[in-house]
């Protein structure tokens, strides 16, 4: 038994749950989730700017710097759900040139650190660290050199230069 389109239609309009799902931004996969929000919060600055409220909240526009930095796409290319690229680019530049990243950085370190969750240790292996035999002041195959420079003569040698190769040749002919 085939149902028409528009029995259809009007199946998908009683099985939606309504205006809250468009209402609500579903959160990205690798958005922050609220647990990492409670903890990242506290490290935030505080704004005591009068004036009118930001139409985005410091989470959508941290979640699209994060998206930013994650993908490696221009700014121009932020998805419009975190808010304007221009205001996502300007938070992260006001706050790269106030220092904020770092003490943000610091603030996490100092938590993991105090809880144990990171260990300090560095282990290097000759592997690693190997450098190039260039690097090393290899001779390079076909060139010769000598450890000391060739002495440089006082003065210019007059066929190698131009002023030099116009007095061999003789004065300059007006015709």
């Amino acid at each position: 038994m085939a149902r028409s389109p528009v029995s259809r239609l009007a199946t998908k309009q009683t099985c939606s749950t309504g205006d809250l799902v468009a209402s609500v931004a579903a959160a990205g996969r690798a958005d922050l989730t609220d647990a990492q929000w409670a903890v990242l919060q506290p490290l935030l600055p505080v704004g005591v700017k009068p004036g009118r409220p930001p139409k985005w909240s410091k989470r959508q526009l941290i979640d699209g710097i994060r998206w930013r930095v994650r993908v490696g796409a221009p700014w121009r290319d932020v998805p419009p759900e975190y808010g304007p690229w221009q205001t996502v680019y300007g938070l992260f530049r006001r706050w790269q040139r106030a220092g904020v990243w770092k003490r943000i950085l610091t603030g996490l370190q100092a938590r993991a650190d105090a809880a144990g969750l990171i260990v300090w240790d560095v282990s290097v292996d000759s592997t690693i660290t190997r450098a190039h035999q260039h690097a090393a002041g290899a001779r390079k195959r076909g060139i010769c050199r000598s450890n000391r420079p060739a002495p440089r003569p006082a003065e210019p040698s007059p066929t190698t230069t131009g002023w030099g190769a116009r007095v061999a040749a003789g004065p300059a002919s007006c015709t």
